[in-house]
């Protein structure tokens, strides 16, 4: 498949640009940050967002979604990090629902996905728990119990969770003889008795939150996946999630470059502009090839994604990497760039590096993802 935007992704692209620009610019943002807002978005915003598909993106039309595909949910995640609009579109839209699709579960299927399309239902996954990635090291433990099973554990840093309806989790399953086995998932209501939340914000001004699951009883009919399959499911959601940041950080990094060449131009030094310099010139065409050559990596992620290609672990592993560290020249270039007035409140090219800070940690940061890549083609 070439790398090349088809029509009806050009214009659901430049459909989500504009509805953004206008409804959700960046000032948005500075508002609910200003007024400490206590879920992180704004409920009306993703009303609108909603209603525009976005929720339902990725969904079959057998459960009310458009069936459009990770390429059209990548493109408007893309626009999103040019205009840092907070919303649940990577915990609903992206990691929860591809829990859901990917686990075979129809009952859970048909229970949740038409509400997640219509707004009414809020996902969001809880796999890590420690600071550092760590997926596979489990130490959640699901004890099996009356046809059902027991949770107890700690899960942190899971996005949108005190908004959330219901949570994917990973836990390790016990035997009877106590010994520890395979990882297993599992969706909780959010009521389920036994769940405290602890919700605080944190540098992007999103929030994230740590979960705390005390005996809490779950039916076999909520597990996510056949036996055997936990792990292998809980890459796979991981990669899509990674992919749809890592096409955020790639908003992030164009917007950065564009706000900085528009900067070079008007900015004076000597007499004439700084864009001018020679030295300038250099590092801003070294910036324009990394974004380049990362556009590529996520446009061709998304797709094989949509193609279910056995390159998707390598391809999510490539692309989170790459603009992890492309958002980092970016942001870091854009500062270096604007001087002085860049590290200021007033300006807004702060906020563009906080969300990427908080976007390079989550599922993996780069030195995470060079290491698998590496391990995935057998260095």
């Amino acid at each position: 498949m070439t790398l090349v935007l088809n029509e009806e992704q050009v214009m659901l692209r430049d459909a989500a640009s504009d509805f953004l620009t206008n409804r959700a610019p960046l000032s948005h943002f500075r508002e609910l940050r200003d007024k400490r807002d206590d879920i992180g978005f704004s409920a009306d915003l993703w009303a609108e967002m909603v209603e525009m598909g976005w929720s339902s993106i990725i969904i079959p039309e057998q459960y009310g979604g458009l069936d459009y595909g990770y390429t059209g949910l990548g493109l408007i995640l893309e626009e999103c990090g040019r205009t840092l609009s907070p919303s649940p579109l990577i915990s609903t839209a992206l990691l929860g629902t591809s829990a859901l699709l990917l686990s075979g579960n129809d009952a859970l299927c048909e229970h949740w996905l038409p509400g997640v399309c219509s707004g009414e239902n809020l996902l969001t996954t809880a796999f890590d728990e420690s600071p550092v990635h760590r997926p596979t090291q489990v130490q959640t433990v699901a004890v099996s119990a009356d046809g059902g099973y027991r949770i107890n554990g700690t899960k942190l840093a899971i996005p949108d969770g005190k908004t959330a309806d219901a949570f994917v989790i990973s836990a390790r399953k016990q035997t009877a003889d106590l010994s520890t086995g395979e990882i297993c998932l599992f969706l909780l209501p959010a009521n389920t008795k036994g769940i405290q939340l602890d919700s605080t914000p944190v540098l992007d001004n999103r929030h994230l939150c740590n979960i705390r699951l005390q005996d809490v009883v779950v039916s076999e009919s909520h597990r996510l996946g056949q036996t055997d399959e936990g792990l292998q499911l809980l890459e796979a959601i991981m990669d899509r999630g990674r992919v749809g940041m890592a096409a955020e950080m790639l908003g992030i990094a164009q917007e950065c470059f564009k706000r900085t060449m528009e900067y070079m131009k008007e900015r004076k030094q000597f007499g004439v502009p700084i864009g001018s310099f020679q030295a300038l010139q250099h590092r801003a065409a070294t910036l324009f090839g990394e974004i380049e050559l990362s556009k590529s990596v996520v446009l061709r992620a998304l797709q094989a994604i949509d193609e279910n290609s056995d390159q998707v672990p390598v391809l999510a592993s490539l692309a989170k990497a790459k603009c992890g560290l492309t958002a980092e020249l970016a942001t870091a270039e854009a500062i270096q760039m604007h001087g002085g007035i860049g590290m200021t409140d007033e300006f807004d090219l702060g906020f563009f590096i906080k969300r990427w800070r908080s976007l390079n940690q989550q599922l993996g940061d780069p030195r995470y993802h060079l290491d698998r890549f590496a391990s995935l083609r057998a260095y």
